[in-house]
């Protein structure tokens, strides 16, 4: 199986890493989650809604979409926290990557563990940048919410490609799929993974000033 990879990138201040990752995070998994099946016989099933809530964000102006599971919030929050916490203490220039791995299990013989096969990874390379005062941070906080509307077309776009997805599983095997241990929904299997680094290269933070720089100039 090819494993689809799409990659994303952006440049915020410290105090917006919270809310850009979470509004991309929760875009990605708002189109990667379904209601809860309910099983009435082996091969048949009916599939339960899934609430969405409307997030304003407080650092940048942007709204997202968001699944309204509570405790789907607090797996995605507790992951960014401790990417930005990591960002926080690494000591290098606020370049780290955070990713979100859709998986499918396959079942192996005893002893063996469980096989995880990725089927498509979504990785965004975030630079935090610095600001020298309030009117730069104004006009950041306005360029990173168009920023994080384009990102979200694309993610959209990107998902409505008719490309490969797992079967609807059996209810012998929708373990296998899907996380079941959600009472309220049910996302494809997924792992979030971060890395800190510096090598990322300063492409999108100097877009950024530039951005910020122009603005200025007018």
């Amino acid at each position: 199986m090819n494993c689809r990879s799409e990659v994303l990138e952006v440049s915020v201040e410290g105090r917006q890493v919270d809310e850009a990752m979470l509004s991309l995070l929760h875009t990605i998994l708002l189109h990667r989650s379904t209601g809860k099946f309910h099983y009435k016989k082996e091969g048949t099933y009916s599939i339960g809604t899934v609430g969405t809530l409307d997030i304003d964000c407080d650092f940048i102006d942007f709204s997202f979409v968001r699944v309204s599971s509570e405790e789907l919030d607090r797996a995605i929050r507790k992951a960014v926290g401790e990417f930005k916490e990591a960002l926080r203490n690494s000591g290098s220039d606020g370049m780290g990557q955070i990713s979100l791995e859709f998986y499918q299990k396959k079942k192996s013989r005893w002893p063996f563990s469980d096989e995880c096969i990725p089927w498509e990874v979504w990785s965004i390379k975030v630079n935090v940048v610095n600001l020298a005062n309030e009117q730069e941070r104004q006009i950041c906080r306005e360029k990173v919410g168009e920023k994080l509307g384009e990102k979200v077309i694309n993610i959209v776009e990107v998902i409505n490609r008719h490309e490969y997805l797992p079967k609807m599983p059996t209810q012998s095997e929708v373990d296998n799929v899907f996380d079941t241990s959600l009472k309220d929904v049910q996302p494809y299997l997924y792992k979030i993974t971060y890395q800190i680094t510096d090598s990322l290269g300063t492409s999108v933070s100097t877009t950024m000033r530039r951005l910020i720089k122009d603005t200025l100039a007018l």
